[in-house]
């Protein structure tokens, strides 16, 4: 491929929307088919040549055009694939983050059905990380996924995670986040932790070297579940911290906005009220 002749292609093929020129859907398909490259290649010839993805285009105005292409070339980890994690695959796949790896070793239950994005009736039994990777394939195309159908652990981890510039806790249990959070600090990688219990949520960033949960909980937990397992877990919760991991995952890989780092962002839906913790 003449990477000269895609860049003029898609100039081309570009049209006027909304201020900018921008490549639609079919163009981006059409293309990809022409010069034999993957969809995710054109987006970004696309992008260095100013040209916006008509997908992306809302996207723009927060994050720029060289915010839209440092997502393209990132990679992201999620790990868990549950409440949290199913809304922070969709997030991540439709804001056009280029690679996703995503790890669960469980498989769909009934009881998921009332939260998680991925459930669905039809997909009972079937592997979280098998489901989650069909539905980024739905959602977004250009997005390439790595399903990792197991636990991530000491072992594995290091090969799993170890393309991610950005790894995200959708754990339920406090010794696998904690396990998560040390294996992320090892691998020099920024860890954004969510968590959820009733109306309450839990937002926070933690960086290689920072205490991060440990200043919540401890080294050494007592109790493998927080709150949760006494409030339970309702939908609307775990649909608001989601968005706020992937809202936190895209100011660490755009430079655009401040992390919550070092600080507790804590939400109670109840009485309407967050509050900004700081943790050191």
């Amino acid at each position: 491929m003449a990477v000269d002749d895609l860049s003029l292609a898609i100039v081309q093929a570009a049209t006027p929307y909304g201020g900018h020129r921008v490549l639609v859907l079919a163009a981006e398909i059409a293309l990809a088919q022409q010069f034999g490259v993957s969809r995710r290649e054109v987006e970004e010839a696309a992008l260095l040549a100013g040209v916006v993805p008509l997908r992306y285009l809302r996207n723009i105005g927060t994050i720029g055009l060289e915010g839209q292409l440092a997502l393209l070339r990132a990679a992201v980890a999620v790990v868990g694939l549950g409440g949290l994690g199913g809304y922070v695959v969709e997030g991540l796949a439709r804001v056009g983050v280029g690679r996703l790896i995503v790890v669960d070793g469980d498989r769909f239950e009934e009881h998921n059905l009332n939260r998680q994005l991925l459930s669905l009736e039809a997909v009972l039994g079937r592997p979280k990380a098998e489901v989650a990777k069909e539905r980024v394939l739905l959602v977004n195309g250009a997005v390439s996924v790595e399903a990792h159908f197991c636990r991530l652990d000491e072992e594995n981890g290091p090969a799993i995670l170890g393309d991610a510039a950005v790894v995200v806790d959708a754990l339920d249990n406090l010794p696998d986040r904690l396990r998560l959070q040390t294996l992320a600090a090892r691998l020099g990688k920024p860890l954004v932790h969510g968590a959820i219990a009733g109306f309450l949520g839990q937002v926070t960033t933690i960086f290689p070297g920072a205490p991060g949960l440990a200043a919540l909980y401890g080294e050494n937990p007592a109790l493998e579940r927080g709150m949760e397992e006494l409030l339970g877990t309702p939908p609307a919760t775990p649909m608001l911290v989601a968005a706020l991991e992937v809202q936190e995952t895209v100011k660490l890989i755009t430079g655009k906005g401040r992390p919550l780092s070092n600080a507790l962002l804590l939400l109670d839906t109840e009485s309407g009220e967050a509050h900004r913790l700081q943790l050191l």
